[in-house]
């Protein structure tokens, strides 16, 4: 199993990618950033600034989306990239969420969102592709690789990820959740005749490292309790479109009853004053809390399920020790030992 940490792009940037640096020091494999342009720092440049302070983490959006960006510009960004750092960016993409709510716009189509990651994966892969009629290709891109990886939560999104993606991003880490969407990707993959086996399975939720007390547990709790506000949104809509007598679960769906309204200015925040419906069960459900020993035994029940990488939020004040524990401890026991060469 790949670790990866997910930060947002607040100034100081210089703290964003201090925070990688230090992610990387510890052995994740991935750094990725929120992309919303209104609400944090422009990610793509702070990227560049992370690339250059790093040798060795892939680096990417966590998500951006069709609609605030234009293809091609996302494509030519990574392409760039990677011919400045090596093959080192990854672009994990979906139909908008706050990127698009925050100016009162709305998620893009399932179609463009096929459409854009046809576009953005041939130009950044140094590839000729079709668009608006023309045959387009980076003139100066030679060598340049990229996987897209598909944020989804609804029946068609997650078939559209089986379909073309290269990648399955799901942002919570609910056994029995993760379970049916893990089986609906790969069944739609097997579908078209693709190998399920070469799609990576990302699984991402805020962890936090803590001490085995009730007091500690409550801590945790509170500072973790806007990621179910934040998965509600997406939740919101998939009840809205399939309702409650879908094949969607219900753990899933059970606690967005009562849910009343979403000021996206307090989106990813610890603080947010607008997640009260959440209850303390859906935070332990859909995030990774505790002791070491209790990370561990989690992830090694996710990684059975078949997720390949774990990408922990650190939007809460337990950043530094988070991931040293991590380091020290959760990722070695979840990662096989090398074997040297003889």
């Amino acid at each position: 199993m790949d670790f990866g940490v997910v930060l947002q792009t607040n100034p100081p940037a210089a703290r964003t990618v201090q925070l990688s640096q230090l992610a990387e020091a510890h052995g994740f494999s991935h750094v990725w950033t929120f992309d919303s342009h209104l609400l944090w720092q422009e990610p793509y440049v702070i990227h560049s600034a992370i690339l250059a302070a790093t040798r060795r983490v892939t680096v990417g959006p966590f998500v951006t989306n069709p609609a605030t960006r234009d293809w091609t510009v996302t494509a030519s960004t990574f392409a760039t990239l990677n011919e400045m750092y090596g093959n080192r960016t990854i672009c994990g993409i979906g139909r908008g969420d706050s990127a698009v709510r925050v100016t009162n716009g709305r998620p893009t189509t399932l179609k463009a969102l096929r459409e854009s990651i046809h576009v953005i994966r041939e130009l950044g892969n140094s590839r000729a592709v079709e668009y608006n009629g023309a045959t387009l290709q980076f003139p100066w891109s030679r060598g340049s690789e990229l996987d897209v990886w598909v944020a989804a939560y609804g029946p068609l999104a997650l078939k559209l990820t089986g379909e073309v993606g290269d990648g399955f991003i799901l942002q919570l880490a609910d056994l029995d959740i993760a379970e049916w969407m893990i089986t609906t990707v790969r069944k739609a993959a097997e579908d078209v005749g693709r190998d399920p086996d070469e799609i990576a399975f990302c699984v991402a939720a805020p962890m936090y490292i803590g001490e085995d007390t009730p007091e500690a547990r409550a801590h945790m709790i509170e500072q973790c309790r806007w990621f179910g506000g934040m998965v509600g949104n997406h939740v919101a809509d998939i009840v809205t479109k399939y309702g409650d007598g879908s094949d969607v679960p219900a753990a899933l769906t059970d606690y967005i009853a009562g849910r009343t309204g979403y000021d996206y200015n307090s989106h990813g925040k610890s603080n947010n004053d607008h997640v009260d419906f959440v209850p303390d069960e859906i935070v332990e459900r859909f995030c990774v809390l505790g002791t070491a020993e209790e990370h561990i035994a989690k992830l090694e029940k996710l990684r059975a399920l078949g997720v390949t990488q774990f990408a922990g939020y650190l939007q809460h004040d337990n950043k530094e020790e988070t991931m040293r524990v991590y380091g020290e401890t959760v990722i070695p026991a979840l990662t096989p030992p090398v074997t040297a060469k003889r």
